[in-house]
């Protein structure tokens, strides 16, 4: 199989991974903090008002076994997609399939665990994306690049950039990921900075400029920012 070149992309950074440090990501915790309140004065008053930062990657252990679960469990909720992920892996004995064997078992097959015939043709292309060595390893995943891990996991069937995103950001520790396709990040732009619309991806990219490189850490923050508002605590924000 030909690779496809790595396409420019604002979304991610092109730069080698740092090391992975104790806490599971590949940046300080402060350094981020500490840049992120000085951008302006609303993301200060969100990050006071949210509270630390939590996230804590554990990272991917087998990518072939983390991408078949991002496969079912798209636009599903969590309990229907985990009875359907369980489905799946009874077919192999309870156990995560080999690239061979998924490959090998039907359309037809995956069908009668509750996949669609769409996530079905999607295993088989992360199958055979794995069996021509398109997929990472453990260890390449730790030294690929954002944008290069995009373009190689984004070439599979039914797996896009949001998946990737998440993948990067809550993962592999990634600091500069910016998923413009998340409706709820750009709500919570929306939400902090008053605006009455939600900006489209490309706008949403030149706004946020401010935030790099720490735009994964900036929309962690959106997503509290949705909470807050839920909460009806986000006004001190926006005042």
């Amino acid at each position: 199989m030909t690779r496809k070149a790595p396409a420019a992309d604002a979304d991610v950074s092109s730069l080698p991974p740092a090391k992975v440090r104790a806490d599971g990501l590949t940046y300080g915790r402060a350094a981020a903090i500490k840049h992120l309140r000085g951008v302006d004065e609303r993301m200060d008053r969100l990050i006071q008002l949210a509270g630390p930062f939590t996230v804590r990657p554990e990272g991917v252990l087998d990518p072939f076994a983390y991408l078949i679960r991002s496969i079912i469990f798209q636009q599903l909720n969590g309990k229907a997609a985990g009875t359907i992920h369980g489905r799946v892996l009874d077919l192999f004995g309870g156990e995560v399939p080999s690239p061979e064997a998924l490959l090998g078992t039907s359309v037809e097959t995956l069908r009668t665990a509750g996949c669609s015939g769409g996530k079905a043709a999607s295993l088989h292309d992360l199958a055979r994306h794995m069996l021509d060595g398109e997929i990472p390893s453990h260890d390449e995943l730790r030294t690929l690049s954002d944008l290069e891990l995009v373009t190689r996991l984004t070439a599979v069937r039914g797996i896009g950039p949001w998946t990737v995103h998440m993948v990067l950001m809550f993962q592999l520790g990634r600091p500069d990921v910016l998923p413009t396709g998340d409706f709820g990040i750009r709500e919570g732009w929306r939400l902090v900075y008053g605006h009455e619309l939600q900006p489209t991806p490309a706008a949403f990219r030149v706004a946020t400029e401010a935030w790099r490189p720490y735009r994964s850490v900036a929309s962690w923050y959106m997503y509290r920012a949705v909470d807050l508002y839920r909460a009806g605590q986000l006004d001190v924000v926006g005042a």
